[in-house]
């Protein structure tokens, strides 16, 4: 039950950060475009994380066994994605590390900015694994 109401939250928090750019609250996206001032998100972005919302929302209603295979796949995904990033500035799934390739930005900033894919791909994880 832990992970179908845990593919649900995602669902509902992988739409809320698609939605992000969006919606016309101050202080969400500066005059540079960067959400929050750290993530610039794209169409691209978007277009996979709503994705993975969908996905995400389709394993919770469908079954326990689906919510726990959305969990480990998307939780490897995201996971690898945000470490990734941590070393290179952008990731493979939104292809940034194919049309940006390797950053030179600091250190920091890619902690910063790949963060959210190793927390919500190492929770995903771990909760996936749970029997």
């Amino acid at each position: 039950m832990l992970q179908r109401k845990t593919a649900f939250g995602y669902a509902v928090i992988l739409a809320l950060v698609a939605s992000l750019n969006y919606l016309p609250v101050p202080g969400i996206v500066d005059a540079e475009g960067r959400t929050f001032g750290i993530f610039a998100l794209d169409i691209y972005d978007d277009a996979l994380h709503l994705v993975s919302a969908l996905w995400a929302l389709g394993a919770a209603v469908l079954s326990l066994r689906a919510s726990r295979m959305f969990l480990i796949l998307f939780g490897a995904l995201y996971l690898a994605d945000g470490v990734l990033g941590c070393f290179a500035g952008s990731g493979f799934l939104d292809l940034g590390i194919f049309t940006w390739g390797w950053l030179d930005l600091p250190v920091t900033l890619k902690i910063l900015s790949s963060l959210p894919h190793v927390l919500l791909g190492g929770l995903a994880l771990v909760i996936g694994l749970k029997r």
